[in-house]
């Protein structure tokens, strides 16, 4: 049975902050840390931590944020899935929600945001759309 963990962590966060949840923790991987070390560079989370728990494993403590009592994220989707991956060239990476919004996108360079991607000339697979 293989997961889709990029869905997991997309999951986890939607629904703690649905729930009206200060953090919310999961198991880690490098892949989702990098998603997260995004969201907080661009200020979509408040901060995030790698802690190690009694079993040995690694988890993935992320404390959200909130204005004025509401959840900065929106809305946080999923564009490309293990069933159908979705790519794009740099000269199709279109802005999210008219530039208020961020896509993740998996570069040869590493994840980085729609704009990063687009300044840098660099397409990929799109992982994710938010706002």
């Amino acid at each position: 049975m293989s997961t889709d963990k990029i869905a997991d962590l997309l999951t986890r966060i939607r629904n703690a902050y649905l729930a009206g949840k200060s953090k919310v923790s999961l198991p880690h991987s490098r892949l989702k840390e990098e998603i997260v070390k995004i969201l907080v560079k661009e200020n979509y989370l408040a901060s995030y931590q790698v802690v190690k728990t009694d079993q040995g494993f690694k988890q993935l403590e992320i404390e959200l944020k909130y204005v004025q009592g509401k959840p900065v994220l929106h809305q946080i989707k999923r564009i490309s899935k293990p069933g159908l991956r979705i790519y794009t060239t740099s000269h199709k990476i279109t802005p999210v929600l008219s530039g208020y919004g961020l896509a993740i996108i998996s570069t040869s360079k590493g994840l980085m945001t729609n704009l990063e991607a687009k300044k840098q000339k660099l397409g990929g697979e799109v992982l994710c759309e938010l706002w």
